[in-house]
């Protein structure tokens, strides 16, 4: 009778302790800094991770995503995970600050099929950039998610570069955008995405460039009249946690978390395929026009700046990428 009242006892007490640790306060507490709104794929997919996290380790982790820059812009949140005073953020090419082979995750004309990106993604380039990322900035990709193309808006019509004559457009702080901005006979601006609108509203910039989920979202509609089909960019971003904050998980947290990030990729993927087509019809729905471009003269103008911009190195990872791509179509 006393073993069985011991057993008892000591089951009530694990039961109570469980209850404290799920209705206390979490052992560890995670924050992510997105530039994007409530109403991108990438926020309404770093919430799923959030709560598959939350729910998995019995309330142990707990993730909370701050959208908008209202935690820190893009640069800012990477040194602050560095620093540990956040802990995630989704990046990729302003990793060429820090990691110079990041800039094949948004090289301006560089890929020109979803084919193409997959190949780079999972050859030697793209295993080279999650390497680096981890070894030389402190960050541990855990997936990466998808981009629509690049377009460029504006509030006149834009079918060739010579029609650009100085136009000034935002960019983000990615030296391949300036350089091919540049060539293409722009005034490209780096500028953080949270001040873009109010540039646009202002006539400070010209013209911005972005995929049509993010043209929508941040309003563009309201102040750009004319979508330009460049399509100069098919890129990728990196949601990503840094390595200290990780190692500091236990071996269970880990693969909870490391789980809860394939099923986090996946729901992105998701969401951007549902997303894609919607989001180009109500842009057309908000007065946004459509404008076909010669793709081919936009590329020929940039081309070869953008090739020398880039070290010797650089320039052969570039070269054998278009080499083994020309291979494979044969």
């Amino acid at each position: 009778m006393l073993h069985l009242r011991s057993l008892v006892g000591l089951l009530v007490s694990i039961c109570l302790l469980s209850a404290c640790q799920r209705n206390g306060e979490p052992e560890y507490h995670f924050r992510a800094a997105l530039w994007a709104n409530e109403r991108h794929t990438w926020y309404l997919a770093m919430q799923s991770f959030a709560e598959e996290v939350y729910d998995k380790s019995d309330g142990r982790i707990e993730v909370e995503v701050y959208p908008s820059e209202q935690l820190a812009k893009e640069i800012e949140a990477i040194r602050l995970i560095q620093a540990e005073v956040i802990d995630m953020t989704i990046t990729g090419s302003l990793l060429s600050n820090w990691i110079e082979i990041a800039a094949f995750c948004e090289l301006p004309f560089l890929l020109q099929s979803d084919a193409d990106r997959d190949a780079l993604l999972q050859g030697p380039i793209g295993q080279r950039v999650e390497r680096e990322m981890l070894e030389r900035t402190g960050l541990r990709p855990l997936g990466y998610f998808i981009r629509g193309p690049r377009h460029l808006t504006s509030n006149r019509p834009i079918r060739h570069p010579d029609e650009l004559n100085g136009m000034i457009i935002r960019v983000p702080n990615v030296p391949s955008f300036v350089t091919a901005w540049e060539a293409m006979g722009a005034k490209p601006t780096p500028m953080a995405f949270s001040e873009v609108f109010t540039g646009l509203q202002q006539g400070t910039i010209e013209g911005q460039e972005n995929p049509f989920s993010l043209i929508l979202n941040a309003g563009f509609p309201e102040v750009q009249q004319y979508v330009n089909l460049t399509e100069h960019v098919m890129s990728w971003s990196y949601p990503v946690i840094g390595e200290r904050q990780f190692q500091a998980l236990p071996a269970d947290l880990q693969t909870i978390v490391l789980e809860a990030a394939q099923n986090m990729q996946a729901y992105e993927h998701e969401l951007f395929t549902t997303n894609e087509n919607s989001v180009k019809a109500e842009l057309e729905k908000r007065g946004m026009t459509f404008v076909e471009v010669d793709k081919a003269a936009f590329q020929a103008k940039c081309e070869r700046a953008i090739f020398e911009s880039l070290s010797p190195e650089m320039q052969e990872v570039y070269q054998g990428f278009i080499s083994e791509r020309k291979a494979a179509r044969q």
